[in-house]
């Protein structure tokens, strides 16, 4: 599918899906849920960190309202998780930090590819 967005071509918005394989709920709860503490809680629009906000953002979004601004955090989310994963996406444990900072930015390494 062609679309008339020079912002995101094909390539991009197709694997950005692939390793934001966090649904926009599922993203929204774990930035709420990695910044709340003990005694307090930040508010929803202020909680995580702002790349996952961005993220957030983008998933709520058709394809045809994503701005140019967005295809680049769109590639350095994709270039962030190819860093970090096998390019198979296969689920991986790891160390406890290493999976949060991910699934700051929507991507669960423990969620089964599809």
């Amino acid at each position: 599918m062609t679309t008339d967005n020079p912002a995101v071509d094909d390539e991009l918005w197709t694997e950005f899906h692939r390793v934001v394989n966090m649904t926009s709920r599922e993203l929204e709860d774990w930035l709420r849920t990695r910044d709340a503490g003990p005694e307090d809680e930040p508010l929803p629009d202020e909680a995580g960190p702002p790349t996952g906000h961005q993220v957030l953002g983008i998933l709520r979004k058709r394809r045809s309202d994503v701005t140019a601004h967005d295809a680049e955090v769109m590639r350095k989310v994709v270039g962030r998780v190819h860093e970090q994963r096998r390019d198979d996406l296969e689920p991986t444990a790891g160390e406890a930090h290493w999976r949060r900072r991910l699934m700051s930015v929507g991507h669960d390494p423990l969620k089964p590819a599809e």
